[in-house]
C-alpha cells in the first residue's frame, strides 16, 4: 500500500496557472455577459467624470480621489497589457480599442459637464486639482511605473484584488482627462495638452511596467505559438519606445521646473540682502524668464529698485527686468476698556 501524495502548497511568487481561466474571466469583456459588462464599464465611467469634473472644479481632493476609486479605466489597461504578455492579438486589439473609447467619452462628458457652471471661475494657476496636473515631470513617470507594478502584481493574485483600490488612487487615470476636456472648454490648449501628457503618461506606464511584471510572474507561458511570441516581442517593443518618447518632454519639464526654482532661490537671496536695514521683508519673488515680481511689505524707504535689479542680473547670469510691489504692514491696536 502506498502513501497517498498531496501537490505542495503553491508559495511562490509564480503566477498561479489554475488562475488563468478567473483571471481571463476578469479582465477580458467577452462571453455571453460582455453588453452588461460594457454597461457596467460605461456606466461607471460616467459617474466617475462627474465625480472628478467638479471635483476638480472645486478643487477638492477628496472628491477626486473618490473619483479615482470609482473609475473602471484601470481595467482595460490592465486587460491590453495582459494580452500583449499572452501573444493574443484579438484581446489586445478589442481592449486598446476600448480604453480609446473610454478616453473619448471622459475628455467629452468633462467637456460637457464644464459646460454647465459658466459661472465659475476656472483659475489655471491657483486651482491644485489643475496645476498638479497640466505640468507633468518626470517623477509622473517614476509614480506611474511603480503603480503600473503594483496594478499588474495585484492583479495576478486573487487573494489581492481587495487592494487594487489603493493602486487606483496612486495612479491618475480620469481626473488628467477631465482635466483636458475642461481646459477644452476654456480655450487653454496648453494646459490641455499638459493633462494629456499626464494620462499619456500613466498609460505607457502600466502597459511597460505592468506587462513586465505579468511576465516575470509567469503569464507568458499562456502564449504556445511563434506568432504570439513575434506579437509579445513587437508589443513590448511599442511600450518601450512610447516611454522613451514620453520621457523627453518630461524630461524637460523638470529640468524647466528645477532651473525655476534655483532662479527662485538665487533672486529672493539677493532681495533679502537688499532689504537689509530698512523695515521690509519679502513677501514672494516670482521668477518668469526676463521678468522678475517681488512683493515686499512693511513701510518707510526702500533702496533704489536699480540697485536691486543689478544684483539679480548678476546672479542669474542674464538681463531682467524687475517690478517691485510693496504691501503696507499691517497693524492692529486694541485697548482694554
Amino acid at each position: 500500500m502506498t502513501a497517498e501524495t498531496h501537490p505542495a502548497p503553491y508559495t511562490r511568487l509564480d503566477f498561479d496557472p489554475a488562475y488563468l481561466p478567473a483571471l481571463e474571466e476578469k479582465l477580458f469583456i467577452e462571453g455571453p455577459l460582455a453588453a452588461r459588462r460594457l454597461t457596467n464599464f460605461f456606466a461607471l465611467l460616467l459617474m466617475a467624470t462627474v465625480i472628478a469634473t467638479y471635483g476638480v472644479l472645486s478643487d477638492s481632493t477628496a472628491t477626486v480621489i473618490g473619483a479615482m476609486i470609482v473609475a473602471p479605466l484601470m481595467g482595460p489597461i490592465m486587460a491590453t497589457t495582459a494580452a500583449v504578455v499572452m501573444g493574443a492579438l484579438d484581446r489586445a486589439v478589442r481592449s486598446l480599442a476600448l480604453v480609446l473609447v473610454g478616453v473619448a467619452t471622459v475628455v467629452v462628458a468633462s467637456f460637457v459637464l464644464s459646460l454647465v457652471v459658466p459661472d465659475v471661475t476656472i483659475s489655471f494657476t491657483s486651482n491644485g486639482e489643475i496645476t498638479s496636473r497640466i505640468n507633468p515631470g518626470l517623477y509622473a513617470l517614476l509614480t506611474a511605473l511603480g503603480s503600473g507594478v503594483a496594478g499588474a502584481f495585484i492583479t495576478s493574485r486573487s487573494e489581492l484584488s481587495d487592494s487594487i483600490g489603493g493602486v487606483a488612487i496612486a495612479i491618475s487615470l480620469v481626473p488628467p482627462l477631465c482635466v483636458v476636456g475642461i481646459s477644452l472648454q476654456q480655450g487653454q490648449g496648453d494646459a490641455a495638452m499638459g493633462a494629456l501628457l499626464l494620462f499619456t503618461t500613466n498609460f505607457l506606464a502600466i502597459l511597460l511596467a505592468g506587462g513586465v511584471t505579468l511576465w516575470l510572474v509567469g503569464l507568458r507561458r499562456a502564449a504556445t505559438t511563434e506568432g504570439q511570441f513575434k506579437f509579445r516581442r513587437a508589443g513590448f517593443a511599442l511600450f518601450l519606445v512610447g516611454i522613451l518618447i514620453i520621457a523627453i518632454p518630461l524630461s524637460l519639464s523638470s529640468y524647466q521646473a528645477i532651473a525655476l526654482a534655483a532662479d527662485n532661490q538665487k533672486a529672493s537671496g539677493e532681495v533679502t540682502a537688499w532689504l537689509a536695514g530698512t523695515n521690509y521683508q519679502v513677501a514672494s519673488v516670482k521668477v518668469n524668464g526676463r521678468d522678475v515680481i517681488v512683493t515686499v511689505e512693511g513701510s518707510g524707504e526702500l533702496n533704489p529698485a536699480q540697485l536691486l535689479a543689478n544684483q539679480i542680473a548678476r546672479s542669474l547670469g542674464r538681463p531682467i527686468a524687475i517690478v517691485v510691489r510693496t504691501v503696507p504692514a499691517q497693524r492692529s491696536d486694541s485697548a482694554s476698556p
